[in-house]
């Protein structure tokens, strides 16, 4: 069950940013302008980020296996109509359609796999299920770039999907509702299924704090999600490298940022093993080492020191995803975890995976794809402030809330 959870979010990944291999191509064939560009790869981001959370709360009432294996069929069919848009509309609207597909599978899905292993595993499934999205985006960006060079940019699309549509219907035969646990991961963020809405929702907010690790988190996305998209851009005008070498190296940079995003987590969990406060700290460390050494590298002339810097950046730039996790979870109910872990999705969709390709297509249109990655870097001066705002209110927010840990595991740093 958990490789094919795992099988569905590669392709779920595969499917939303093996567009970004094929930028060059569309370019050239369609005439498209960098922003058109960029709308294809922020519509899916935007789909899922608007339907996240009702769909989540769809899938936890009528049925979560039913509703993953629906949405996988949705997505794949969708991306086999990228194959055969014969215009930069006809895309949009396939494109569109993927992110619908697309919207609940991360929330859902990890419910799935969690509801059929021990408690104690929890923690490394939900990080090994997460790191699908990374892995998914490297095959997505690499593969992609390899058979578009190869077979056509429309053979591309017409593989990520065909693979997703064997994937989910495998996935149909073996998972069944039955062989799930009881709704652990409960999307709905109650205790019982019943539970109004209105109650719930007012706690996802509820305190200064919480609302600065959402924004904090939204803004490094931006960043980050900028870099995937445009990367193999900005490889085949500035390095003069084919659409495959370009997408191979591209979806190395998306490994890095897969890399970061674990290796924040761990850093963070070992540093304030004992003073969770601390991770605010190195979520601002984070925000502003991406800054520097991304405005550093792309203010470099070309060369392997460049794409060092960027690569340094790069791994900075979403290292800020697990310590603004961890953060919302100890800054909400255990009841509405589930839904504090949607909310966060909808966040890092709609302040950064959504606007951060689409935004940076149009400031490239303006001034160039070179200046406008120069520029993107600036998002992590704000992020790093709703991050050190966070940690001046997260004291505050604790005693207010009564949410301070027990005796043997402090929150605050200790005072003098």
């Amino acid at each position: 069950m958990f490789v094919l959870s795992f099988g569905l979010l590669l392709s779920d990944y595969m499917s939303r940013q093996v567009l970004n291999a094929v930028f060059p191509l569309l370019k050239a064939e369609w005439l498209l302008s960098d922003a058109q560009l960029g709308s294809l790869s922020g519509i899916v981001a935007l789909m899922v980020g608007v339907l996240t959370f009702p769909l989540s709360l769809l899938a936890d009432r009528w049925g979560r296996v039913r509703c993953l294996v629906i949405a996988a069929v949705v997505w794949s069919l969708a991306t086999v109509g990228c194959a055969v848009s014969a215009s930069y509309g006809e895309m949009f609207l396939a494109r569109f359609m993927v992110g619908v597909g697309e919207a609940a599978y991360g929330s859902v899905g990890i419910a799935v796999v969690l509801s059929v292993f021990p408690v104690r595993l929890r923690a490394t499934l939900s990080g090994a299920f997460m790191a699908g999205g990374s892995f998914g985006s490297v095959l997505g960006v690499s593969v992609g770039g390899v058979v578009a060079q190869h077979l056509g940019w429309r053979w591309t699309f017409g593989v990520m999907g065909l693979f997703g549509l064997v994937l989910a219907a495998v996935y149909a035969v073996v998972v069944t509702e039955k062989k799930l646990g009881p709704a652990t991961g409960d999307l709905s963020g109650t205790t019982g299924r019943g539970a109004p809405l209105r109650t719930l929702l007012p706690r996802l907010v509820s305190s200064v704090s919480v609302i600065c690790a959402y924004v904090g988190s939204g803004l490094q996305m931006f960043i980050a999600m900028a870099l995937l998209a445009w990367m193999p851009s900005f490889l085949n005008r500035y390095y003069a490298m084919p659409t495959a070498k370009a997408g191979v190296v591209a979806g190395v940079f998306a490994l890095i940022t897969g890399i970061g995003m674990i290796a924040g987590g761990l850093v963070s969990d070992r540093l304030c093993r004992t003073v969770r406060a601390r991770t605010w700290t190195v979520a601002v460390c984070c925000s502003l080492g991406s800054l520097v050494l991304l405005t550093a590298g792309f203010r470099s002339p070309t060369g392997a020191p460049q794409l060092v810097l960027i690569g340094a950046g790069t791994l900075l730039s979403c290292a800020t995803a697990g310590p603004a996790a961890a953060m919302v979870a100890r800054l909400t109910p255990t009841a509405i975890s589930a839904t504090a872990m949607a909310t966060l999705t909808l966040a890092n969709s709609l302040l950064g995976l959504a606007p951060g390709p689409a935004v940076t297509g149009v400031l490239a249109d303006h001034m160039g794809l070179l200046r406008a990655l120069q520029v993107v870097p600036l998002v992590a001066v704000v992020g790093a402030a709703a991050f050190a705002l966070g940690r001046f209110f997260y004291e505050k927010d604790l005693r207010r809330l009564d949410l301070l840990p027990e005796a043997h595991v402090r929150d605050l740093e200790p005072q003098p």
